[in-house]
């Protein structure tokens, strides 16, 4: 898979994802990161890429002749039309089911505005896909990008060491994730739940589950109204509630 980036800093989101899980991945050729300056498109002497907004009001806007002339000359090296992905609160919020859809993809381009945003008629040329991280204002785009395509690399084979630790995790059947322990055994006077110790696969499981199920309740129960619950997690959870 191929991840493309359309950015006013390239060093923040080159430097940002060498590190960790996706520097590693990105070592061994797993995936591949192209991130191009917006700024190199520029037509000004400066290198200027935004501009006063028509109609007045605070701020610049990123001009379109830039940003269309960088998507322009990343598809030269495209098999095919990748979806584009703009950064911005107005658009759908991020989640394990969108990262799963987009882990399917052969290829992604990323758009990172800044300032007031971008000019809107580039975006209705070439962005297929708006997405945010949550509702709040960030000073760029960048971030989320790179948010985005942490959680998708990590759906594609290869990018994490144990191939199952990324169907178990937090959302995956879409409640959180069971409590995790190591050792030491004892900690501060608190235990390592017995069931872990007992080396019962069946009942490990059964409480991993059960605890999904509890966590999901106590900290995020919007989440259970979409889950796939069977009628024992149904009774379990009444349990909770009556308890």
């Amino acid at each position: 898979m191929r991840f493309h980036v359309m950015t006013l800093f390239p060093d923040m989101v080159s430097q940002g994802l060498a590190a960790s899980i996706t520097g590693r991945a990105l070592e061994k050729q797993i995936f591949d990161l192209n991130v191009v300056n917006i700024r190199d498109y520029s037509l000004d002497k400066h290198r200027h890429v935004d501009d006063y907004p028509y109609g007045g009001g605070a701020g610049m806007v990123m001009q379109p002749g830039p940003v269309y002339d960088c998507y322009a000359d990343i598809l030269k090296s495209c098999k095919r039309q990748p979806r584009v992905i703009y950064m911005t609160p107005q658009g759908t919020v991020f989640s394990q089911k969108i990262a799963e859809e987009l882990s399917k993809e052969e290829e992604l381009i990323f758009l990172c505005g800044h300032y007031e945003g971008v000019d809107d008629r580039v975006l209705d040329e070439i962005v297929t896909d708006y997405l945010s991280i949550g509702d709040y204002v960030l000073t760029g785009g960048e971030l989320p990008a790179m948010v985005m395509i942490d959680s998708i690399s990590r759906l594609i084979p290869g990018v994490l060491n144990n191939k199952e630790s990324a169907e178990y995790e937090s959302f995956q059947d879409g409640l959180l994730e069971y409590p995790q322990y190591t050792r030491p055994e004892v900690y501060h006077g608190k235990s390592v739940p017995e069931v872990l110790l007992s080396g019962h696969h069946a009942n490990i499981e059964k409480w991993r589950h059960e605890q999904s199920l509890k966590r999901t309740w106590e900290r995020r129960p919007d989440l259970l109204s979409k889950a796939d619950l069977t009628d024992q997690d149904k009774k379990y959870l009444e349990g909770l509630k009556k308890s």
